[in-house]
């Protein structure tokens, strides 16, 4: 894997997809691994090239101290887009991923158009987990293995019933999470990031095309931050998936994996 350094930071990055095409960047979410893309990758690599990041702290990056910010994780992208000679790129994120892709638009200028998916502008209107999903997501119940707790924690994630429908699916994703995801220090220091970040009173300033998707059913980031963005952004189409949870992009794979595309291919022609 090639890697680019942001202030001594050295940050890894996995390309896919045929070199002469315009570059799509896919950033991750929370202490997530390039794992999460899995369902996306393929179906964009057809006609894009592809670069998916390891955020600082996660899979083959370095993991410096915290707390870190958000600002940093998307200099980070920007030092890898200066890496691999990419002048404009799509850029689209998924939850903390899509707070990146919102400070990268504010403060780099390579953006062509920008995907946020299950994400939020931050800020005090911003909708937050419920006290439970909070809990429910760090929580290290009695007796439970390295396993079980992640399964645990996933679960507000993911539609009631998700997990126990597709056990081996979620074996594999326990499989990917304990080989590519940051460790506890460095969850904490991207956790420091997120609640720090506040994008609200500055969407405005972002004139690229934005595609705003969103689960309706998302317990993590419930659906009203979609309208925040929707709303705040100067140029926003809103997608919502009906009884999408956080993870909608893994459950509802091939309908979010359409209207990315279609975007995108909108979209075609400003990245050269």
């Amino acid at each position: 894997m090639p890697s680019a350094s942001n202030g001594g930071v050295d940050v890894y990055y996995e390309v896919d997809g045929p070199s002469e095409a315009e570059t799509v960047v896919l950033v991750e979410g929370l202490g997530y691994g390039r794992w999460m893309w899995n369902w996306q990758r393929d179906a964009l690599a057809e006609r894009y090239e592809t670069v998916v990041v390891d955020n600082r702290g996660t899979g083959e990056s370095d993991a410096p101290e915290g707390p870190y910010s958000i600002a940093e994780m998307a200099a980070d992208v920007e030092a890898v887009l200066a890496d691999h000679g990419v002048e404009h790129a799509h850029l689209v994120g998924a939850s903390m991923g899509g707070m990146i892709v919102q400070r990268y638009a504010l403060n780099h200028d390579r953006a062509a158009s920008i995907s946020l998916l299950c994400s939020s502008p931050g800020g005090d209107e911003a909708a937050a987990a419920s006290p439970e999903v909070q809990a429910r997501m760090v929580a290290e119940p009695e007796g439970y293995d390295e396993r079980e707790v992640i399964r645990h924690r996933m679960a507000p994630a993911m539609s009631d019933g998700f997990p126990e429908r597709n056990d081996d699916l979620i074996e594999r994703i326990v499989d990917w999470r304990l080989e590519q995801d940051a460790g506890d220090a460095a969850r904490e220091a991207q956790l420091a990031a997120v609640g720090a970040f506040d994008a609200s009173d500055r969407l405005g300033e972002i004139e690229v095309p934005a595609l705003v998707a969103h689960g309706t059913a998302d317990r993590v980031l419930p659906v009203e931050n979609a309208d925040l963005l929707a709303d705040g952004l100067h140029d926003a189409r809103l997608e919502l998936f009906e009884d999408g949870p956080h993870l909608f992009f893994i459950e509802q794979s091939d309908a979010v994996n359409e209207t990315l595309l279609e975007f995108l291919d909108s979209q075609s022609g400003d990245a050269r």
